[in-house]
């Protein structure tokens, strides 16, 4: 089934999602007092995967499901080992090791990773207001990593902020090929879940981590893999399905950032960091220049650049 381009759905589906995962950050840290990253991502996979069954239960659409295996199984088994699997693998691991301020405000680094990844993936040309926007966001990330103290270059967790950066060039890079997969979204992302979900336990019993934790953890698990794991991507999702433009749903996370620092004082108890403002605004500042229309002269070099 494909869908048509349709603007005003996808900024609401995009909209929604992005409000959604405005509280992410602070749930990742919540249970992550109770779960260990990898426990936290089995967890919710498993919820998940439940929330995904269920709106294709809805739709009356699970005898879909084995059909679509059998037409794109190579597909869900590739992107299902890197998005859910690998990609919050690796950024649960970093929201253990930075405050959740940090590890969320580096996340936002995707857009711009998804754009520098398009020049070798998409054959895309790199502009020069991208390469600035490049040099303004990460200055961001240098920012927030030090805690301002940029002449020191001293990290507050080295690993942590290697982890986060790691975690948006998996992300971009789902994104990036998701948008070439023919498979209908719903059951496109069940798939992936269910394909990753044995990588996920395999996991957990080489590390000996299958015991029941705490009601806690399994609640904020839970709600992980219910909200931002599961429905929340179907919004996304369809958002990038029924865009005619990705640049134009990706400017919506502009407007997460505050909210996400907010719940993360309110529901954490964290002090807000000034380097942490600052890095946030640089990062966002980057993506804004990133976005800004290009001058007649500038497009014209561009046009004849790529002619």
């Amino acid at each position: 089934m494909s869908l048509q381009h349709n603007q005003k759905k996808a900024y609401a589906f995009g909209l929604g999602a992005v409000l959604a995962w405005s509280t992410v950050a602070s749930a990742f840290k919540l249970s992550l007092q109770y779960l260990s990253p990898m426990q936290l991502l089995l967890y919710a996979s498993i919820a998940s995967l439940l929330a995904l069954l269920s709106i294709l239960a809805w739709q009356r659409r699970l005898p879909e499901l084995a059909a679509a295996f059998r037409a794109h199984w190579k597909s869900s088994l590739l992107l299902g080992a890197v998005n859910p699997f690998a990609y919050y693998l690796v950024l649960f691991q970093a929201y253990s090791l930075l405050p959740a301020q940090e590890a969320q405000a580096i996340n936002y680094t995707w857009a711009l990773t998804m754009t520098l990844l398009a020049v070798p993936l998409l054959k895309q040309a790199l502009r020069l207001q991208d390469a600035a926007a490049a040099l303004i966001c990460y200055l961001g990330v240098l920012v927030i990593g030090t805690r301002g103290q940029l002449l020191e270059l001293r990290f507050s967790n080295q690993l942590g902020v290697l982890l986060a950066l790691c975690s948006t060039l998996l992300w971009a890079g789902y994104w990036i090929f998701n948008t070439r997969d023919a498979r209908e979204p719903v059951l496109g992302l069940t798939l992936n879940f269910a394909c990753s979900l044995p990588l996920s336990l395999a996991w957990c019993a080489w590390h000996g981590q299958l015991a029941l934790p705490a009601w806690q953890g399994l609640a904020g698990a839970a709600y992980v893999g219910a909200l931002e794991m599961g429905f929340t991507f179907v919004l996304w999702l369809t958002a990038m399905k029924l865009t005619r433009s990705t640049a134009s749903i990706a400017n919506l996370i502009f407007l997460s950032p505050l909210a996400s620092l907010l719940l993360i004082h309110l529901l954490v108890g964290e002090a807000i960091l000034t380097s942490t403002l600052l890095g946030l605004a640089l990062i966002l500042g980057g993506l804004a220049a990133q976005k800004l229309p290009l001058g007649r002269r500038a497009r014209a070099q561009l046009a004849d650049g790529q002619s």
